[in-house]
Formats: structure tokens, C-alpha cells, sequence
């Protein structure tokens, strides 16, 4: 009854889903029998043949990347004109940040949002644009108290002067875009924007951004109550067929002075530093380039979601 009830859930989750919503499916623990290991690395890398007047914002958006997840991986690549005809790897592959795993979750470094449905085991991912410096969204862990279609923004009074109105009504000048989703962090949300190119960069006064085509859907699946937590997890670390992967980005608001001491302290608080080939870590920490790889081979039992997965605190009102 149980299996029926799932598949039903994972039915509804997945209706009309298209390229950039797909659902991936999770797991936290071995199995009963410890024949299969946790599976908190979700998707699969691409690849993609750069086509004529194609610049990397517009290839990041088609395959449902922020525009940082390319630049990271091809820093030397003039976005604007990338060779015609030149084969690319899309990073469509991720490590799930190391949190409750329900509702939303925000990795900031990363510019992704992820987005839980326990019940079902499968998890969505969007690309998101975040607060710039000086402007930094705030971490915490809060829930989603309203919901507008066609939002009129209200200026706050700090930014009023900047943006020399009081409001914006709904349409093409407005930055909340089509949706708005106030969280429980008075003046915060989850919208969409007009300016798509701001996805995957440090661009909003603390508020995170979405495309056009995303909020519309992630909209639909997040009702008001939703818990929303906002981590920084710059290095993340999972496991997919006993195999252990780490995933680097970049420091963007400069909060870790030594990201190799961070990296292996939660190594061993995580108990996996007994799993690692040093000289792999070393090399995903130098190149920082978002992509997951293996750094070494977990036994089983080590580093279970079941034992060490960190209880979702309560949400701020």
C-alpha cells in the first residue's frame, strides 16, 4: 500500500515536468540488506555543441543552469562568443547540500535552490540569483507566509532613494517578475524577475531570483507553510554506489579563510576522512568548478544520511 501511495505521489510531482524541472529521485540510507548505498548525488553531466550567435547565458538557461555554473567550469571562455561549433560539458549534476532535506533548501554558494518532496523521494533543483555584497541574503531557516501572482513591490525605504519610486506595479519594469513568495524574514522572498541574465549571479538586495519559466512551476508546488532553509555550504560531500563525491564552489561572500581546513574538519566530523584519496580533494578544491567527482570509496555503513543528517530546526518567525 505503502509502494502505491509513493508511486502515486511521484506520478503527481513529475505531471508535466519538462527539461528544466525534472524530478530526481534520492535515498539516505542503505538498504535493509546493505546492498545499495545512500544516493544523494542527483542528475547526470551533458554535453553540448555550441551553435551559431549561442552565448553561454543562453546555453546555462536552456539546459536550467544559473549563468555562474558555466563561467566556474570555462573561466577562460568569452561568454558572448564562444567558438561555433565548440563541445561543451553541462554540469547538470549535483551533490544535495547535507541539511534536513525538507521543503526548500538555498545553498548560496552554489546559487541553487533545492526543492524536497520526502514523501515521494525525489527532489527538484532551479538556478537562482542571490543578494550581492553588502546586500547578502541572510541564512536561517524560515517558511513561506504569503503567495501574489502579478506582485506590486513595495520599495523598501532603504533602497527607495536608488530606485526613485515608493512602488512598482506588476509588469516589465518590476523585478519580482510574475510571483512572489514572502518568507517569514520580513522584506525576504522567492520571486521571479525581468531580468533573466541576473540568475546565477550576486545581483538583488538579499531576495533570490529565479527565471521566468521556474517560479511559475516552483510557485505551484510551494504552498504557504513551506519550510525554507538557507545554508552555506561552499564544499558539499555525497555518496551514489558506495562512491564518495565532493563538490567545490567558489567563497562568494569571502566567509571561509582556509576552505581546505574547513573542507577537512567537517571531513571528520562527517567520519569520511578515513575514505578519502587526498590528492583528489586537493584537485577539486584548486579547480572550484561546481562539477562533483569522486574522492574516494565509502565502506558500508559509513557516512549513512540515517545516522548523521543534521534535524531541520525550527523555522523563524
Amino acid at each position: 500500500m505503502l509502494t502505491a501511495i509513493r508511486v502515486l505521489i511521484l506520478v503527481c510531482v513529475l505531471a508535466g515536468q519538462s527539461a528544466w524541472s525534472q524530478a530526481y529521485e534520492y535515498r539516505l540510507e542503505y538498504s535493509r540488506e546493505g546492498s545499495e548505498s545512500p544516493k544523494t548525488v542527483i542528475g547526470f553531466l551533458q554535453s553540448h555543441r555550441v551553435a551559431e550567435d549561442e552565448t553561454l547565458l543562453d546555453i546555462a538557461r536552456d539546459y536550467g543552469l544559473g549563468y555562474n555554473e558555466m563561467e566556474i567550469l570555462y573561466p577562460d571562455l568569452d561568454p558572448w562568443i564562444p567558438k561555433t561549433g565548440l563541445e561543451l560539458t553541462i554540469p547538470t549534476r549535483w551533490v544535495l547540500p547535507r541539511t534536513g532535506h525538507f521543503g526548500v533548501v538555498i545553498n548560496l554558494p552554489e546559487l541553487r535552490l533545492y526543492r524536497f518532496f520526502p514523501k515521494a523521494g525525489v527532489v527538484k533543483t532551479y538556478p537562482i540569483g542571490i543578494g550581492d555584497i553588502n546586500w547578502e541574503t541572510p541564512l536561517g531557516v524560515y517558511r513561506v507566509v504569503e503567495r501574489r501572482v502579478k506582485p506590486t513591490w513595495r520599495v523598501p525605504l532603504s533602497i527607495q532613494k536608488e530606485v526613485g519610486k515608493k512602488t512598482v506595479p506588476p509588469g516589465p519594469e518590476n523585478p519580482l517578475g510574475s510571483h512572489w513568495l514572502g518568507l517569514s524574514t520580513p522584506g525576504y522572498g522567492i520571486h521571479g524577475t525581468n531580468f533573466p541574465w541576473g540568475v546565477g549571479r550576486l545581483v538583488s538586495h538579499g531576495c533570490i531570483r529565479l527565471y521566468p519559466e521556474h517560479i511559475v512551476r516552483f510557485f505551484e508546488e510551494t504552498p504557504v507553510g513551506t519550510p525554507v532553509e538557507i545554508v552555506y555550504e561552499p564544499v558539499k560531500f555525497g555518496i551514489d554506489k558506495f562512491e564518495l563525491y565532493m563538490e567545490v564552489h567558489p567563497d562568494p561572500y569571502g566567509r571561509i579563510d582556509n576552505l581546505r581546513d574547513w573542507t577537512i574538519e567537517r571531513l571528520r566530523r562527517l567520519e569520511l576522512v578515513q575514505c578519502l584519496l587526498m590528492d583528489e580533494v586537493d584537485e577539486a578544491l584548486r579547480r572550484r568548478d561546481g562539477v562533483p567527482v569522486v574522492v574516494g570509496i565509502v565502506k558500508r555503513g559509513v557516512g549513512s544520511e540515517q545516522q548523521n543528517r543534521r534535524r531541520m530546526p525550527a523555522a523563524s518567525r
